[in-house]
């Protein structure tokens, strides 16, 4: 029986440059680093993000899962994230729960920013 979600884990293929994007734009704390460096978990709230450099055993994707970011002001966020030229894959959308909108990181992954109502 599944019990709780441990992390959620993205793949890249440069742990620095996802570093910065992670840490510079994003503005997470690395709470642990292992693997030589090329796996670094982020605490968020009571859940844990990581990413990993794995090579062609573990690759980013455009269409893979996408792991879901509260934001205080999604509106700020967005601006802040575009005005920096991350690129952003579907704009602020509303739904009868939340608002949204899905940008990228370096590697194409893609990243929901989140807002309950």
């Amino acid at each position: 029986m599944i019990t709780e979600i441990a992390f959620t884990g993205t793949p890249v293929t440069d742990i620095k440059r996802a570093r910065g994007f992670y840490e510079g734009l994003l503005g997470l704390k690395p709470t642990m680093e292992s693997a030589g460096g090329n796996w670094v978990e982020y605490d968020v709230g009571a859940g844990t993000f990581g990413i990993g450099c794995y090579g062609d055993v573990w690759k980013p994707s455009t269409e893979g899962t996408c792991a879901a970011f509260e934001v205080d002001d999604l509106d700020a966020e967005v601006s802040r994230l575009k005005s920096r030229g991350v690129p952003v894959a579907m704009d602020v959308t509303e739904t009868p729960v939340c608002r949204f909108a899905i940008v990228c990181d370096p590697d194409g992954n893609k990243l929901l920013l989140h807002k309950r109502k």
